[in-house]
């Protein structure tokens, strides 16, 4: 796959999936439903208050009749509970925080922990590299310690295989340099990585680092650093040190160099989908048709 475009075609094959959105009553998030239902990929549950919904639909200029609106004052849980019950495939973040969503993801009685931490996927279109580029962290793991990168790799290379058909992706850990240093933890953990991934304790991926970025994504810049690996120049997954360096090379790619992207929460039995005010029609339409992807 060498288009985000794509993602979308392939989302229209593999048939309509039902959204259960948790807090409805939010214009952006029924304007980007509205759109996946117009491409054929998404049906939707609306829970919360129905007043505000169709308030928050009429504000947006949509009819949505064809939509199923559940009353409810528990959204997050009930719209948990559409999934657990096989009433939907997959969670949407409407008019209420990623938190407490979470928080209703990953209780107990639903069942629907995979022991690995969840993290924010985003997959990055731009004219300047060769092929897609998937990230994480940018949203989620604020500081993640060597198990949590070790799902957090997991977590991209589930999306690698199954929305963009890598099936061994090349995994960089980022740091700020790329040899390792006592006193930078990410470049400790990069080698840690590496190693695990050298025995087999993280698979179906080659890892290494620690990589700057630019030997991660420029074969010339890991050549000039006389660096030989098969990871150098060609990543198909970078692996971001914390959130901070995740969230602002997210909104670099986007705001500075254009970038298209597409992005699900990743890490529980069903992925969740979410989006920004800040993000283009585009965005939201491709980040549900990945968690229609991720949902399969």
């Amino acid at each position: 796959m060498k288009k985000l475009q794509e993602l979308l075609d392939k989302a229209k094959s593999v048939g309509k999936k039902v959204v259960a959105v948790a807090a409805a009553d939010d214009d952006v998030v029924l304007r980007a439903i509205d759109m996946a239902k117009k491409e054929g990929i998404v049906n939707a549950l609306l829970f919360g208050d129905a007043q505000k919904i169709e308030v928050a639909a009429e504000k947006a200029g949509l009819d949505i009749k064809d939509f199923e609106i559940v009353d409810s004052k528990n959204p997050a849980d009930d719209a948990v509970k559409a999934v657990v019950d096989g009433k939907a495939h997959f969670v949407m973040k409407g008019n209420i925080k990623t938190g407490d969503l979470m928080k209703a993801v990953l209780k107990d009685e639903y069942n629907l922990k995979t022991g690995r931490t969840m993290s924010l996927v985003s997959i990055f279109e731009t004219p300047l590299y060769h092929k897609l580029l998937i990230v994480t962290d940018a949203g989620m793991t604020i500081a993640p310690d060597l198990e949590q990168k070790v799902h957090l790799i997991e977590n991209a290379v589930l999306v690698a295989k199954k929305a963009v058909g890598v099936e061994k992706p090349k995994v960089a850990i980022l740091g700020a340099i790329e040899v390792v240093n006592p006193k930078m933890e990410a470049t400790i953990h990069a080698a840690l990585l590496s190693k695990m991934n050298e025995r087999g304790q993280i698979k179906n991926c080659v890892v290494d680092g620690p990589f700057a970025l630019d030997n991660a994504v420029s074969k010339e810049a890991a050549e000039h650093k006389g660096i030989v690996s098969p990871v150098a120049g060609d990543a198909d997954i970078l692996i971001m040190p914390d959130i901070e360096a995740g969230n602002i090379f997210y909104k670099a790619m986007v705001f500075l160099a254009g970038a298209k992207v597409a992005s699900a929460i990743i890490g529980a039995k069903c992925p969740v989908a979410l989006t920004s005010r800040a993000d283009s029609d585009e965005t939201k339409l491709l980040s549900l048709a990945l968690t229609c992807l991720m949902s399969e």
